[in-house]
């Protein structure tokens, strides 16, 4: 007789069962950005158009929820922690002597 927890148990925590609040704010102050520069620079040229929708879209692909992570943020936070860490894994299992031999 085992526990059994649901696959989406998670989601119950998030806003819209896909967002937090970081999310939220993030992707917020990217669309608030875009106003602001869509409101300020003069979009008529297609370079200002797209400087000034760059905040919002760059914010929006940071929150894509995708499969098996959260969303874009977490899959570029686990890249540069692979990357950055390190490399070599040493293993500690139940046949390593860990650097010690064998007394006869």
């Amino acid at each position: 007789m085992g526990f059994l927890i649901p696959a989406n148990s998670k989601k119950s925590l998030l806003i819209f069962g896909l967002f937090n609040w970081f999310d939220l704010i993030l992707f917020g102050s990217g669309l608030g950005t875009s106003l602001l520069l869509l409101l300020i620079l003069p979009v008529e040229q297609l370079s200002m158009a797209i400087l000034a929708l760059a905040p919002a879209l760059i914010c929006g692909f940071l929150v894509l929820p995708i499969p098996n992570y959260h969303n874009m943020i977490t899959v570029i936070k686990n890249a540069i922690d692979f990357f950055t860490n390190r490399q070599r894994y040493v293993w500690k299992g139940w046949c390593v002597l860990d650097g010690e031999t064998k007394q006869k």
